[in-house]
């Protein structure tokens, strides 16, 4: 499949900034249709429309990520973050506040349309990839397929059968999913880590399995060798990974970009959405430069509308319009049903005879699985912490099958959309990692570490999600193939359908429901 650049050199991404500034702030684009976002959801509506032959935009709000910086390298390591590592911030937000209680995780920056995003709300912050190719730029790669009778839980109306039989394989297919070979990972220094607290689950009596990733194992044992250039093994991830990674960018988009139907825009963030009396959609985005300035304002008009902005970007984009009144006619539920999928970080300090290794490999490929336990259901990555020193810490991102959920109500004042989760609602998260962990510590005789997530010793991080999910159901908001209710031709695609909650990373579920929906849709919505 030709990568990203390739597609560039033919012709088929957009003009460039300098020509886009030259337009005129009122000019109209019309074009049969339009994606919203270039994320999981997106990227699917992108290629299947594109084969399909139909004429599409894609709008980004990020940039596309295939130039050098001054180091020779496309991102920056999570260990040396600069002006690429963050949306517009003044200072780095990595998920671990401290070490030892010292400030010395996060790092000033210059402003800069970097490629990792936290969108804080109150009690709930939530991590999102900028540029082309959204969440799948910074994300730890684990391409997890729920359980088939949770998946049947959450999607009471979907056909369970075909999903696991049709489009969980092909989205499995597309995204380039493959794993960790046992042999190698039981040898290198680079899993240590992983394998301290596989024995430390062992000893508790918990199962432990392997996960599939979209990073390149075969790569990462040339990285390990010295044959390849490293990425994973170089502290990349948060803020990009430079080689090794199956990103949207070098799959889904590459090849909707190869169709010649599909073109990205960048660097361009709709504001809101309306209808037109022909029954057209009309975009209104505007177009930012280097430093966040507006530097003009495009409409788009279509004819089918395909929103994969994520679960926050979507939900945000459809509570305005209805609250607002450019959309009136949306489902009440439009903005409910949203979760963290119980997501929760913590860490364990080891004994000293317990070395976690200097060296660790940034792809994760092993869970903690105590789904099956009906009392407390958890599913626990175990994370990497590399530092290039030993630490002597297991850190953990910890599912658990939280049942709160909380809706977004839209501010008529400021024209904010403000997400009502609380502190309790994550407490309930918290007594469930912590039932897990409490259970490991005792059976090892290991403690909490309280130096991870800044002042006060807390132990649980439960303030921010890799994870969000929820805002536009699947068979309420929509009808059961993403179809927005009371509005024909406008479809959600992404984890906004999911409620709340799948156990697991959500980015597989995502793209095999986009890929559901694009089936349905494209033989019985698009017909002259």
């Amino acid at each position: 499949m030709a990568a990203l650049q390739t597609a560039a050199a033919l012709g088929f991404t957009r003009v460039s900034l300098a020509s886009a500034h030259a337009a005129e702030p009122d000019a109209v684009e019309s074009v049969p249709a339009l994606v919203v976002g270039s994320g999981y959801g997106g990227a699917v509506a992108a290629l299947r429309l594109g084969e399909a032959g139909i004429r599409t935009v894609v709008l980004e709000m990020g940039r596309l990520w295939n130039t050098a910086g001054p180091d020779g390298k496309v991102f920056c390591s999570t260990s040396a973050p600069d002006r690429r590592s963050m949306w517009f911030r003044t200072r780095t937000e990595a998920p671990l506040a401290t070490f030892l209680w010292l400030d010395v995780v996060n790092k000033d920056i210059s402003p800069y349309p970097g490629v990792l995003d936290r969108v804080r709300y109150d009690h709930m912050s939530v991590y999102v990839g900028r540029g082309v190719g959204g969440g799948s730029l910074v994300n730890g790669g684990m391409a997890v397929t729920p359980l088939q009778s949770y998946f049947a839980e959450q999607f009471p109306t979907v056909d369970t059968a075909e999903m696991y039989r049709t489009y969980f394989p092909r989205a499995r297919s597309m995204l380039g999913v493959n794993t960790v070979d046992p042999a190698w990972f039981e040898s290198t220094e680079w899993y240590r880590f992983t394998r301290i607290s596989r024995k430390h689950a062992t000893n508790t009596g918990l199962k432990t399995t392997f996960v599939p990733s979209v990073y390149d194992f075969a790569h990462m044992q040339r990285e390990a060798a010295g044959t390849a250039t490293r990425s994973a093994l170089a502290q990349e991830v948060i803020y990009g990974n430079n080689h090794g990674k199956r990103t949207l960018d070098k799959t889904y988009l590459a090849a909707a970009l190869g169709t010649g139907n599909v073109t990205i825009h960048t660097l361009e963030k709709v504001r809101s959405i309306s209808r037109a009396p022909d029954g057209t959609y009309v975009l209104t985005a505007d177009r930012i430069d280097d430093t966040g300035t507006v530097v003009g304002t495009k409409e788009y008009g279509c004819r089918y509308l395909f929103l994969g902005g994520g679960s926050i970007g979507t939900t945000e984009l459809l509570v305005r319009a209805r609250e607002s009144g450019t959309l009136p006619a949306l489902d009440p539920s439009v903005g409910t049903g949203w979760g963290a999928n119980g997501n929760v970080m913590l860490g364990r300090a080891n004994h000293l005879w317990d070395t976690v290794g200097e060296n660790q490999s940034t792809m994760p490929v092993m869970g903690i699985d105590d789904w099956a336990n009906a009392a407390n259901p958890v599913f626990a990555e175990i994370a990497p912490l590399p530092t290039g020193l030993e630490h002597w810490v297991s850190l953990y991102l910890a599912i658990t099958k939280n049942p709160e959920r909380a809706s977004f109500t839209y501010d008529s004042g400021s024209g904010a959309v403000r997400l009502g989760w609380s502190a309790a609602q994550s407490a309930v998260s918290v007594g469930m990692a912590k039932k897990l962990f409490d259970r490991i510590n005792r059976a090892n005789a290991t403690i909490y570490r309280y130096d991870l997530f800044g002042s006060g010793n807390k132990v649980f991080a439960d303030d921010f999600t890799y994870h969000p999910l929820g805002g536009c159901v699947l068979g309420r908001a929509t009808d059961d193939y993403g179809r927005v209710k009371g509005y024909p031709r406008l479809y959600v695609t992404d984890g906004s359908l999911v409620p709340g909650s799948i156990g697991v990373n959500p980015f597989v579920t995502i793209t095999a429901l986009a890929e559901r929906t694009m089936a349905r849709v494209l033989v019985e919505d698009t017909a002259p």
